[in-house]
């Protein structure tokens, strides 16, 4: 079929795509209408933790489909239960909210750290609600998400931006206590920002950002929706560092591909009361039986140290490129990394590398200067060998 057969007007246009439609997905592997397969080193922005159509995932689908799929938020299920409780069992945290997206449970985050600050208010009295975020992070596109957001020029996008959200600098300590005032409730954070250009908080920074937040009675939020679910090597990117923070969001790898997401908090935070929360599909039992295959999946012997040893030989690979084609080096946690290109070409290597025949390349390049790579977990070593000798083709053709 020919791509000017389909109907596309129906559809709001949102951003730039190329004229092509995928019809089939398995592993690292897409194949769009024409037949034409891709590797696929988006899955779907670091959604697709075990690749397209795991089975697991197939048969979670399928087995919960033909017992109930939405009973509504307002009555318990098994699957979620199941969910939340392994999600307990291999975290710091003791409660479980499920949500859809990402942005949403990233929304839940900011509504559980402000109602705390109204339970919790300064020495005046006053409610706190500020939440000291970073600049050049990345925590959604609902208004208040893009509010928490640091990402250049969201702040006047949908202008006026909900109020506040003041913005520290990654790394930087200092940066954070020069903005706390007895307005301040918490401070949140990706430890690695993935549209930022990959950048990780160091070790350093994240267990004294514990330590300060701990000592001013601040809450610390870990925003995980793209580091989260063993992307990093550990089930969580938080374990890296060996701190304990007080909420966790998740988005993305929870699902594998479905819509699920969760926030996650110590008990003394779960503050919520009836009708503060809340959501259509929240929690509901077809994406919750999904995000507990998942788990168990990422859980299973050996599987968490996979992908700790494939981001290693992602990472040599990456400083070979470096090495051959003049490069400025790499950078990352586990399987979340990036290339630093060093001049602006990131968006023609995208374009190059999606037009290769007779097989494609998909990449993503946050910022012209850089590339990041988001595989599934269970990528091959062949299939980073293979995207790496494809790559440098492209980057060769640019010279």
């Amino acid at each position: 079929m020919e791509f000017s057969q389909y109907d596309i007007d129906s559809l709001l246009s949102i951003t730039n795509r190329p004229e092509l439609v995928f019809t089939e997905g398995r592993g690292m592997w897409m194949t769009d209408h024409r037949g034409k397969r891709y590797l696929d080193y988006l899955q779907g922005w670091a959604v697709n933790c075990l690749g397209h159509s795991p089975q697991c995932m197939l048969d979670a689908l399928e087995a919960q489909a033909k017992k109930i799929i939405n009973p509504s938020p307002a009555f318990y299920n098994e699957p979620s239960i199941r969910l939340a409780s392994m999600l307990t069992a291999n975290s710091c945290f003791d409660r479980v909210f499920f949500a859809n997206s990402g942005a949403e449970a990233n929304e839940g985050a900011i509504k559980l750290a402000r109602k705390w600050g109204q339970k919790n208010p300064n020495k005046k009295g006053e409610a706190r609600y500020e939440i000291i975020t970073f600049d050049h992070s990345f925590h959604g596109r609902t208004l208040a998400t893009m509010s928490a957001s640091g990402k250049p020029g969201w702040d006047t996008i949908f202008a006026p931006q909900v109020p506040g959200f003041l913005k520290a600098e990654l790394n930087d300590l200092a940066s954070v206590e020069r903005l706390v005032t007895d307005r301040t409730v918490a401070v949140m954070l990706e430890p690695v920002q993935g549209e930022g250009g990959v950048i990780p908080a160091t070790n350093e920074f994240m267990r004294s950002l514990r330590e300060f937040t701990e000592q001013r009675d601040l809450l610390l939020i870990v925003d995980e929706v793209q580091t989260g679910m063993g992307r990093t090597g550990e089930l969580f990117a938080y374990q890296l560092s060996g701190i304990g923070p007080d909420i966790m969001t998740l988005g993305k790898g929870i699902g594998a591909g479905v819509p699920l997401s969760a926030m996650l908090c110590r008990e003394r935070f779960a503050v919520f009361e009836p009708g503060d929360q809340g959501g259509t599909y929240n929690g509901n039992p077809l994406m919750t039986a999904v995000g507990a295959a998942v788990l168990e999946t990422l859980l299973a012997p050996g599987f968490l140290q996979h992908v700790k040893d494939a981001g290693r030989h992602l990472a040599e690979t990456s400083l070979r490129l470096t090495a051959k084609h003049g490069l400025e080096g790499e950078r990352g946690e586990g399987l979340l990394r990036a290339l630093k290109l060093g001049r602006d070409i990131g968006p023609q290597i995208v374009e190059r590398a999606r037009q290769l025949e007779p097989v494609g390349l998909l990449l993503n390049s946050p910022r012209p200067d850089l590339l990041r790579f988001m595989p599934a977990l269970n990528v091959s070593f062949d299939e980073i060998d293979q995207m790496a000798d494809m790559l440098s083709g492209v980057i060769s053709s640019l010279d």
